[in-house]
């Protein structure tokens, strides 16, 4: 049996989807608090009969912080994914990031070193990668540098990623996945897929800067490959294209029916911009998605290698331009 954390986000929603589909039979560990509704809702974009495929999901209530929920839902458990995390980039969850990204990795790694788990997929980001100099590619070679200009949700990953190393030269097998910007349908109020909500509302303004993308169905996909395969002890990074926003964001206003953003915002506009939208929170009560650290990543190169990817998948992946093709098929 295997166990999925974070199965009613936007990435574990879809490993357990294709996990389903696949006739495997799937434990999900979700808080108490947490809502299924996204996970329902991505399985309605994929199947004619979701409820079907729900009803095979054994939902297990657990918290990352509590150790021996983390040991419960382990039991019968022969191999774990581990895609839950705080994905913020506001000051005020600061402690929440550092507890559930780092604190929560570690007690999963102990976990299933204690019970002995076959196998571990952590899911990490592009962001626990170094950045190259220059203009130059990130490889998974590339080494993490302690910067200020790194953000806190970057540093907690590459903080998380070393309790799984700690894991694997402890006995654990286990692979690393470093996601790019994952594209797919999803919460449109939230992460990636907010983008389309954006752009849908009316979006003026494109950035100069260049990232890797990838669809969330491939990202899944390569998880699962990845687990059954025979390797250990190896991160990949996840990236299909390394596109300009202003490029993506044409994709996305040609799908929609609707123009594309004509005016640039360089440095200085993006930073004038985050700190007026945050000071205009104060008074609607509503967190801007713009923070300083997504205005700062939206004017930077980043460009990333897939070579390792492609000698490890058997599969073709999804070309961004269709990606965004289909996610506007599901936005409404």
């Amino acid at each position: 049996m295997i166990l999925v954390t974070g199965g009613t986000g936007f990435i574990g929603s879809h490993l357990i989807y294709y996990l389903i589909i696949s006739g495997k039979k799937v434990r999900a560990l979700k808080r108490k608090p947490s809502s299924t509704e996204l996970t329902k809702r991505i399985f309605s974009y994929y199947s004619d009969d979701p409820e079907k495929l729900l009803g095979q999901i054994d939902w297990v209530e657990g918290d990352l912080l509590d150790y021996q929920s983390i040991i419960e839902s382990l039991n019968g458990i022969s191999y774990l994914y581990h895609a839950a995390a705080v994905v913020s980039f506001r000051p005020e969850d600061r402690e929440n990031v550092i507890n559930v990204n780092i604190e929560g990795t570690k007690n999963v790694v102990d976990a299933a070193l204690e019970l002995n788990i076959k196998k571990l997929c952590f899911v990490s980001s592009i962001g626990a990668l170094g950045r190259a100099v220059s203009h130059d590619i990130v490889t998974e070679e590339t080494e993490f540098a302690p910067s200020g200009k790194n953000s806190l949700y970057s540093t907690t990953k590459y903080e998380a990623e070393r309790e799984v190393w700690r894991g694997i030269a402890e006995g654990l097998k286990a692979v690393i996945v470093n996601p790019s910007i994952v594209v797919g349908p999803g919460n449109w109020n939230k992460g990636s897929s907010q983008m389309f909500q954006t752009m849908g509302n009316g979006l003026k303004f494109y950035t100069s800067g260049i990232n890797g993308f990838i669809d969330v169905n491939d990202t899944a996909r390569i998880m699962i490959e990845l687990m059954e395969g025979p390797k250990s002890g190896e991160r990949y990074i996840l990236s299909t294209e390394n596109i300009t926003y202003k490029q993506f964001f044409e994709w996305m206003a040609a799908a929609m029916g609707i123009t594309s953003p004509r005016y640039k915002a360089g440095p200085l506009l993006s930073s004038i911009g985050w700190r007026v939208l945050k000071a205009l929170g104060f008074f609607t009560g509503k967190r801007s998605s713009i923070t300083r650290e997504t205005a700062r990543t939206a004017n930077q190169h980043y460009r990333y290698s897939n070579e390792k990817l492609l000698q490890n998948i058997s599969f073709q992946l999804t070309p961004i331009k269709e990606s965004v093709e289909r996610t506007v098929q599901y936005y409404s």
